[in-house]
């Protein structure tokens, strides 16, 4: 916590963070939207590119979104030299539109901050992962991370076997059904592609390859669509301010602990706006904010 940003009394719009939100597609209206609305309370500025039907909805919305800009897709290249952190994938499909401009978009600009989530995360050649990239998968996804780096390699054999002495799933995912594997195989991946890996689930596992961390908490409100985009909204919006391992250990604490806030009072019952609205609550007890 104590490496937290925290805003001063003094700070000038733009010192508190300035991200770009690429996400939405023509099928998912929702999960960028809610990666921008928890997003949007943290840093100054929120820059955000969708498709035409998304910009609409966040225009018409502005009034929530004071500090953000609803930007055109074919300009998003110009926000991307000057905000401080990308988070690309919330609401994207797995289409060949989504891996163009992802694959694109991470080949130009190995150098910024990326936060790669959902379509984006799905569709990318992990041989363009940026280094210090946060990866937010859920099981499935991941899994699907360890089969392409099998496929990447050349030599499967020698790939394998460290594979599964670390704990990594083959192929099937045979053995990657208990925790320790689990948290063996994030480790594995996240040290090489030089990433920070969150595998999602009911205790979230975050790695950057040298450090593991199981974060628990959580509960069954917390299924419902849309969460996930709410997570790597609030995880996008502290890595603009933050060291990203960090920015991703707390990101999950807040999410879950703010899941089991609404727990608290509603049960099971609330959704991912629910969750987006009491997130900057918890930050504020989080972060110990008088």
């Amino acid at each position: 916590m104590k490496h937290i940003h925290v805003p001063l009394a003094g700070s000038h719009k733009g010192q508190n963070g300035r991200l770009l939100l690429i996400g939405g597609s023509r099928l998912f209206h929702a999960a960028s939207i809610w990666s921008l609305t928890v997003a949007s309370r943290i840093v100054d500025l929120v820059h955000y590119a969708s498709v035409p039907e998304n910009n609409e909805l966040i225009k018409e919305a502005k009034k929530e979104f004071r500090n953000g800009i609803v930007i055109e897709r074919k300009d998003i290249e110009s926000y991307i030299k000057e905000d401080d952190c990308i988070l690309i994938g919330p609401g994207m499909v797995r289409d060949e539109e989504t891996r163009t401009l992802t694959n694109r978009l991470l080949k130009a600009y190995p150098n910024k901050q990326w936060v790669i989530d959902a379509g984006a995360l799905q569709m990318m050649d992990i041989s363009l992962i940026p280094k210090h990239a946060v990866l937010t998968p859920h099981l499935k996804e991941f899994e699907s991370l360890i089969i392409r780096a099998e496929v990447a390699n050349q030599n499967f054999r020698v790939l394998r076997s460290p594979l599964i002495n670390s704990g990594a799933p083959s192929a099937q995912g045979s053995n990657f059904h208990s925790l320790p594997a689990r948290k063996k195989a994030v480790a594995w991946f996240a040290k090489k592609y030089h990433c920070i890996v969150l595998l999602k689930g009911e205790k979230d596992i975050v790695s950057d390859g040298e450090e593991t961390h199981t974060i628990a908490g959580g509960n069954a409100g917390m299924t419902k669509g849309g969460t996930g985009d709410v997570l790597a909204g609030l995880i996008a919006a502290l890595c603009c301010t933050n060291d990203p391992s960090v920015s991703t250990i707390v990101g999950s604490r807040i999410n879950k602990q703010a899941g089991d806030e609404l727990y608290k009072s509603v049960g099971p019952y609330f959704n991912a706006t629910d969750l987006a609205n009491q997130i900057p609550k918890t930050m504020k007890e989080f972060l110990q904010i008088k």
